[in-house]
């Protein structure tokens, strides 16, 4: 018996959670994980997992012996990653998986960054309004948002926060008009975005009075919040959008903020992977930089925003429209912060 391949065979059972799950991950068949475990308990005496139908738990020989196993194969990886330089040279595929509108507007230009520091590291990006099962195997990485994190056996680390504002088109404005108080809202058609942590009916407005609570309605509802700024620059309605994927549309004109005192769903930027003692360079560098460089593009599209509102409000008339159908702004590209 392969006393090592046990051990790792035994650690990614239990991180996985299922025979299927470990096997999903090691490539191979839960029957051979099946007989594997069994070696190791005849090999050792005692029994480490107690098996059900629906999940495993850890006997209390087994959880002394995960232990010692996380000890020693931390031990080994490091000393690998020591002798190989890994450390200091990141290689091969990361698996990466992130929210689709966070993914687009921050982990790709990013992913762009790192790789100029790290171009022998390839990245596999999976775009998602779903939280992926990070101990299948199949990601070594997630990039979140939420106002906060479930308890969970996932290593996480906030990056950064941001939050969301809302918005109308210029067509849309001159219809119906502007609504001056949350209470207007009522008398809208409120389009809704649906995402693991977005509130969807329920709109909380943080603004100089405290915070207003609204029960909110509209004609359409999508997943996926460029997929919102489509239907809300169509004139469809009011959306609530995250700052980061509206301020394009504010710059240019397609879009005008409503409601500008008040901002939205206050959301942290996490990054989360399976193990503190697993951590295999690639991971361990592109959270090291994400972490770095993510502040300076949320503080940009923040900065953004602020002079484009101070600008709407300076001039109530403004944003005007254009013979494009766009609404014209003042902005020039100067004003906007480099990162």
């Amino acid at each position: 018996m392969d006393t090592l391949q046990s051990m790792r065979i035994f650690v990614r059972i239990v991180e996985a959670g299922t025979f299927t799950a470990a096997a999903r991950s090691l490539m191979t068949s839960p029957g051979v994980l099946s007989r594997a475990m069994s070696d190791l308990e005849g090999h050792l005496r005692t029994r480490l997992l107690n098996r059900t139908t629906r999940r495993l738990v850890l006997t209390t020989a087994g959880e002394q012996y995960l232990k010692r196993c996380w000890q020693i194969l931390a031990d080994i990886n490091d000393a690998e990653e020591e002798a190989s330089g890994a450390r200091e040279h990141p290689a091969g595929v990361l698996r990466m998986h992130s929210f689709a509108s966070i993914g687009q507007q921050y982990v790709l230009p990013a992913i762009s960054k790192y790789r100029a520091l790290y171009p022998d590291v390839t990245v596999e990006l999976v775009l998602s309004q779903r939280k992926t099962e990070l101990f299948d195997g199949n990601s070594d990485v997630s990039i979140v948002t939420g106002a906060a994190l479930p308890d969970s056996e996932l290593v996480s680390h906030k990056l950064g926060a941001t939050c969301s504002i809302l918005c109308a088109s210029p067509g849309y404005i001159q219809t119906h008009g502007a609504p001056r108080l949350p209470s207007d809202l009522a008398n809208h058609d409120c389009l809704i975005l649906t995402t693991p942590t977005a509130p969807t009916h329920e709109w909380v407005l943080e603004g100089p009075d405290g915070n207003v609570e609204m029960r909110v309605n509209g004609p359409v509802q999508v997943n996926i919040a460029e997929s919102l700024a489509v239907a809300i620059r169509e004139g469809s309605g009011i959306g609530m959008l995250p700052v980061y994927a509206a301020v394009e549309g504010l710059r240019n004109g397609s879009l005008v903020r409503v409601l500008p005192q008040y901002i939205l769903h206050k959301s942290n930027v996490y990054a989360l992977y399976p193990s503190r003692r697993y951590v295999d360079a690639k991971t361990k560098t592109w959270v090291d930089f994400f972490r770095a460089h993510l502040p300076s593009f949320i503080a940009r599209d923040m900065a953004l925003l602020e002079t484009l509102t101070r600008a709407q409000l300076a001039d109530p008339a403004a944003p005007l429209v254009g013979a494009d159908g766009f609404a014209q702004t003042s902005v020039s590209a100067s004003a906007v912060p480099s990162v």
